[in-house]
């Protein structure tokens, strides 16, 4: 697994988040608003400046995001 900087990889744990929860509440605007910046954080971070943007990447960090518990083992393996 790719090593994520730490930022990155809690801005995605939130993205997930407020995605479960606008799910349960898909009227919320505060939901949407932030879900839209943790979106705009994610795509634009330095990391994926310096890296290629492949999709396994991508799919790597959205496991980290979506993992329970603690995850800075497997960021740093």
């Amino acid at each position: 697994m790719r090593p994520f900087p730490d930022d990155l990889v809690q801005a995605q744990q939130e993205w997930s988040a407020t995605y479960r929860q606008l799910a349960e509440r898909p009227g919320s605007t505060e939901l949407r608003r932030s879900l839209y910046r943790l979106s705009t954080q994610l795509f634009f971070h330095r990391y994926w400046q310096r890296r290629s943007q492949g999709p396994a990447g991508w799919c790597e960090l959205r496991e980290l995001g979506r993992a329970d518990g603690d995850v800075s083992e497997r960021l740093h393996q």
